[in-house]
């Protein structure tokens, strides 16, 4: 699994075949399948692995600061394993590492004081962000080498003058600083989390 996660981190998801997965392993393709059922039962380990490095909550803080810490480890693997979120986002989660990340994450909300149901839609909905963020960081940045101040550059000069005041705004804003992603990505974390506490007082 460790060979395959190397694989997709120097070439994508993309380059996970079982027959180079046996060339680097020095092996011939077919004995790969007395350790895997085939390549989804492969992709499954690799998103399990991925899974177990993420920092599951523990009991030194409240919930709060754990799922905070929980999703800001998760967008650092992300951004090591640059396959690893789209490849968790379209799994069921069966692995055991998964299996026991859940029931962590899902252990330290009801603790909390959240319902079992709530608890689960407060995961659903942090995930779905932190999936989401990195889904969208990849799209617009898919090379690490993009400079965001020339984006920034590039979109304020094809403004025709005057026009889309709100959108030139923003493009002026970071013409000449740097995007602050992981500002971006805390912002919306924190939102979603003040909310959560919100409805937990609420309740």
């Amino acid at each position: 699994m460790r060979a395959a996660m190397e694989l997709a981190d120097e070439g994508g998801i993309g380059s996970v075949t079982m027959r180079e997965l046996g060339r680097r392993l020095g092996v011939e393709a077919a004995s790969l399948y007395n350790h895997v059922a085939g390549k989804d039962d492969l992709l499954a380990g690799m998103a399990d692995l991925a899974a177990a490095e993420i920092d599951l909550p523990s009991g030194d803080v409240d919930w709060k600061e754990a799922m905070r810490r929980r999703a800001i480890s998760a967008r650092a693997v992300f951004l090591q394993h640059r396959w690893a979120a789209a490849l968790m986002d379209s799994r069921v989660w069966s692995g055991p590492y998964s299996l026991i990340y859940a029931d962590r994450v899902l252990g330290t909300l009801i603790r909390a004081g959240f319902s079992p149901v709530i608890a689960s839609w407060a995961f659903i909905a942090l995930d779905s962000y932190i999936y989401g963020f990195e889904r969208q960081r990849s799209n617009f940045s898919p090379s690490e080498d993009v400079d965001t101040i020339e984006v920034a550059q590039d979109v304020l000069s094809a403004i025709p003058e005057g026009a889309f005041s709100s959108l030139a705004a923003v493009a002026m804003e970071y013409a000449d600083k740097p995007y602050d992603e992981d500002g971006a990505f805390e912002f919306g974390l924190d939102m979603i989390l003040d909310s959560l506490e919100r409805r937990l007082g609420a309740d």
